[in-house]
């Protein structure tokens, strides 16, 4: 269990926690070793206009145009005469797989927040990137779920959930996965990392079947 991508346990009024483009890296057992992927994480979307990350600055990250640690303006987006530019983005600047995080506890998502995702993941699909959602907190939402994570595919509630979201954003049902936030536990947990897991195998998969496509 490692703490590189700083959280927040507290949500204010509905602001993102993060606010620069970061790259975090996966260590291996051997220390200075990596696995070959790698994940940028960003501002997140928020209701209405002047706040949470634009939505111009991600359609930018996915061409590899936002560099690292560039600090994202809710007020406006990164244009080519930023520092934060990169003019000649390399292929491994680009992103290769476009993958949404909701919470899976949260109030439904504004029609404002749905209408930048679709915008979104239409300029992914433009570029060929495949798409995949990251349903977090399920087991706070469901009680059979809280009870045992292996009941998270037997819920009629976290089934409800993805089957909406799928119904919003025209992603796939098998495109959407469940998984639990590491929140209060202090040690790895097999259900959690089982999820967890999962979910990763078929973020790298789609990303290899992008590369080799392009």
């Amino acid at each position: 269990m490692v703490n590189t991508a700083l959280a927040s346990a507290v949500n204010y009024e509905g602001t993102s926690f993060t606010k620069k483009y970061e790259t975090h890296k996966i260590r291996k057992e051997t220390w200075g070793s990596f696995y070959p992927f790698v994940f940028n994480d960003i501002m997140g979307l928020e209701e209405g206009t002047g706040r949470g990350v634009r939505v111009d600055d991600i359609k930018l990250a996915m061409k590899g145009h936002v560099m690292e640690g560039y600090k994202f303006n809710p007020a406006s987006s990164l244009s080519s005469s930023d520092s934060g530019y990169n003019p000649t983005p390399s292929n491994d600047d680009k992103v290769h797989v476009l993958v949404c995080v909701c919470s899976g506890n949260a109030a439904e998502i504004s029609d404002s927040v749905l209408q930048k995702m679709r915008e979104i993941r239409e300029a992914a699909s433009d570029l060929g990137i495949p798409q995949l959602v990251v349903v977090t907190k399920l087991d706070e939402a469901c009680p059979e779920t809280e009870k045992d994570l292996q009941n998270i595919y037997k819920s009629k509630l976290v089934k409800k959930k993805m089957t909406d979201l799928s119904s919003e954003l025209g992603i796939p049902l098998n495109c959407i996965l469940p998984v639990k936030n590491y929140s209060q536990e202090i040690s790895q947990h097999p259900d959690c990392d089982m999820l967890i897991l999962n979910a990763l195998k078929l973020i790298l998969d789609f990303g290899n079947d992008f590369i080799e496509k392009f």
